[in-house]
């Protein structure tokens, strides 16, 4: 009996080695079906508009100045200066839609832009007395193909129309509006108000170039994953959307320094572009994700179901074949298969009902076969159904997955030490 029983479980465990393979091949199609997904995700994005980044409004200045070198001849450089808003204020309206190619989609949203700059004019006196070449009022943006029809711009109240290009080589893709020293020179606070209608992809983030940068945002997303340097100060999450508040001061940002970085001849300015606040659209959704996790516990559940068959073979003394047992395995390794496929078509949690129904409903008229008893089979349906149940439940709580898991594991080891307490395993059941 003894020897019986550990060949039988040796053949257990080597079948259940086994049956990683498949379940292995399973892993490595998610992953393959998750790239594609990636890929046609840029290609929409190179056909449409990707993530967006904005820096601006600020003013941009350059001046010629003369100089002497050793030898007391004169030469000519020229001197640019970036001005950044006293205050920034943003308001964001973010609507969501998606694109399709074949059964993978894209993410993209449409912005619409409230800002109000407002620009001291007392830096602008020290170039009274300069050849000043060019003033402009610069937006950077990541890509510009997303910018809208719409778009406009008011300085101290009078109508203006943006140009394409920044006319800055460090930060060239935006727009710009020329401006004049001389009507500038007369006004004591320059007020701008922008109106920018953005369309990209999952992520929109703004520099927070103002002395006090106060920055909101709507979107009709309820699953948003606040990015950049600085979280909100406030929030307001609800299945139907949410808003966000940001508020910073220059003290924080230190974005003068990193401008003068980026116009110097170095042009250093990765850091200027990376120091930013937004958010990035994250699908709450993700069925290849979920699907991978469910395949992290494939282990479990063959644990799980080998181990009550085990306890069959047991407490009833009817051998059950290895093959039998290869079978069952592989029928949960197809639920796997089946929860992949079906989520690319049916979303994720419809996909899991239907593939768990169909693996309970197949293992079951199995089970009842195999043990010449449809009350077995029943209860082996309730049972393999309280077993997908669990796992959806794993796999919906992510913060508490682990100890769920841990307590199952637990729940059951109890269950079947106590149901084994008293067999005898050097002969028969007492």
């Amino acid at each position: 009996m003894r020897q019986k029983l550990g060949n039988k479980l040796l053949i257990i465990a080597g079948l259940t080695l086994v049956l990683l393979v498949p379940i292995m091949l399973i892993k490595g199609l998610i992953f393959e079906r998750s790239a594609r997904l990636s890929e046609v995700q840029q290609e929409i994005a190179r056909s449409s508009s990707g993530e967006q980044t904005v820096i601006g409004p600020f003013l941009y200045v350059e001046s010629l100045v003369q100089k002497n070198n050793d030898q007391g001849q004169s030469y000519t450089i020229v001197n640019k200066q970036v001005i950044l808003p006293d205050e920034l204020t943003w308001q964001a309206d973010l609507t969501t839609f998606e694109k399709y190619r074949g059964i993978y989609k894209a993410n993209l949203y449409r912005s619409q832009n409230s800002i109000n700059a407002t620009f001291s004019t007392k830096m602008l006196q020290t170039y009274a007395d300069m050849n000043v070449t060019k003033v402009n009022l610069v937006m950077a943006v990541e890509d510009i193909r997303g910018i809208g029809v719409g778009s406009e711009v008011k300085l101290a109240g009078e109508q203006r129309s943006f140009l394409p290009g920044t006319q800055l080589k460090q930060l060239a893709d935006g727009v710009h509006v020329p401006l004049e020293m001389s009507a500038l020179l007369e006004l004591e606070t320059l007020t701008t108000q922008v109106t920018l209608n953005l369309q990209g992809m999952t992520r929109f983030a703004i520099a927070p170039i103002g002395e006090e940068t106060h920055f909101s945002m709507n979107a009709d997303w309820p699953h948003p994953s606040f990015v950049g340097d600085y979280l909100p100060i406030a929030t307001d999450i609800e299945n139907n959307g949410f808003t966000a508040n940001w508020q910073t001061s220059f003290f924080a940002t230190n974005m003068q320094d990193m401008f003068a970085n980026c116009m110097s001849s170095k042009g250093i300015c990765n850091d200027l572009r990376e120091r930013n606040l937004g958010v990035n659209l994250v699908d709450g959704v993700d069925h290849y994700l979920k699907s991978h996790r469910a395949t992290n516990y494939a282990t479990l559940v063959l644990f799980l179901v080998f181990s009550s068959f085990f306890l069959l073979e047991i407490l009833r003394k009817e051998a059950i074949h290895p093959v039998q047992y290869g079978f069952v395995g592989l029928a949960i390794a197809v639920f796997y298969l089946l929860l992949v496929s079906l989520s690319e078509h049916f979303g994720f949690n419809l996909a899991y009902g239907l593939s768990a129904l169909a693996s309970g409903v197949l293992l079951s008229i199995y089970v009842a076969g195999m043990l010449r008893s449809s009350k077995q089979g029943g209860l082996f349906f309730i049972g393999i159904s309280m077993l997908y149940g669990v796992l959806f439940s794993l796999l919906s709580a992510e913060d508490y997955a682990l100890l769920m898991g841990a307590i199952l594991v637990f729940a059951v080891l109890s269950l079947i030490m106590m149901l084994t307490r008293k067999f005898n395993w050097y002969g028969s059941n007492e």
